[in-house]
């Protein structure tokens, strides 16, 4: 048995078509189709269930699978021993982040790099279900995520910070003047806010509901990036986690109003696979997200602008 070969089911298993699965290796269909094929006859088992097209794996083809994804892992993470002990990490920290910590990601993969320059970062924006399917799956190495999500199985938590939400809206608007705001004082602006299928807005219509009051946005997008996109210019107000100022920071003509309510939100952290083999990359991050202050380096910077 090959480690192509693994290789190349986890390919399909992931692409669910053939034609792509050999693009992604690199490879011509015929060859990743007879390798597949070789490695059933070793194993003497049927793992791919055969029609015009891809139909998916057979129940002995999904054992295959899963223990193709530790062996894969393994031999990363050999390669990542290895490495550190010839006088470096080498290799690439796979990191997952949902779209609304992405803003902090740099407080952790800057250090990262500056303390093992012979590595790098692939960092992937992704949902939570997808998070999770990445750790379970051996696809990722570590995360960044709400830590309170129940969909996390076997993982490692370690907090970075509590997300604060606050108004940002402009200085000559309504409420531009007021110390403090209402969130249903906030629902009655217009408001730019993110999609309500993103963790966020369910945490931040939870806080409306709360004071009584249903925000109805203007516009909805799927990004921070795009939210901060519409706020200059004086029309639109909209709800934001301190965390993100850290990179937006405040359009000109515009200020941070802190919200009435629960001090902190849900917490944002990292995490990593319990399961075997720990991931010598993963395991460095660690190390740096413990000494990388996050917590303490937004809630400075939220101050900042509280007092400007």
């Amino acid at each position: 048995m090959l480690l192509r070969q693994l290789e190349y089911l986890v390919a399909l298993a992931r692409e669910r078509h053939f034609a792509r699965a050999a693009a992604a290796c690199y490879v011509s269909q015929p060859s990743l189709s007879a390798a597949i094929r070789r490695l059933e006859r070793e194993l003497d088992v049927p793992i791919v269930r055969r029609g015009r097209r891809y139909e998916g794996l057979t129940p002995e083809g999904e054992v295959v699978l899963a223990w193709a994804h530790r062996i894969l892992a393994e031999q990363d993470a050999l390669r990542q021993e290895l490495s550190a002990l010839r006088g470096g990490l080498t290799g690439t920290l796979r990191l997952g982040v949902v779209p609304t910590a992405l803003p902090v990601a740099s407080l952790l993969t800057t250090p990262f790099c500056d303390r093992h320059p012979r590595a790098a970062v692939a960092l992937e924006s992704l949902s939570s279900a997808q998070i999770t399917h990445g750790l379970a799956e051996f696809e990722l190495d570590a995360a960044m995520t709400y830590l309170d999500d129940d969909t996390l199985r076997q993982v490692r938590r370690h907090p970075l910070y509590e997300e604060r939400y606050m108004l940002l809206t402009p200085v000559d608007g309504p409420l531009g003047g007021s110390d403090t705001a209402r969130w249903s004082q906030a629902a009655a602006l217009p408001l730019c806010l993110l999609s309500p299928r993103m963790r966020n807005r369910r945490i931040v219509d939870d806080c409306f509901a709360a004071d009584g009051a249903t925000a109805a946005p203007a516009i909805e997008t799927d990004s921070v990036a795009g939210l901060y996109a519409h706020l200059p210019g004086g029309r639109w107000s909209s709800v934001i986690s301190h965390a993100w100022l850290h990179m937006f920071g405040v359009p000109e003509g515009m200020r941070v109003v802190p919200l009435e309510g629960p001090a902190h939100g849900p917490r944002v952290g990292l995490v990593v696979a319990r399961s075997e083999p720990q991931s010598v990359l993963a395991q460095a991050l660690l190390t740096v997200a413990r000494e990388a202050g996050v917590r303490d380096a937004l809630e400075a910077r939220l101050r900042t602008y509280l007092r400007s």
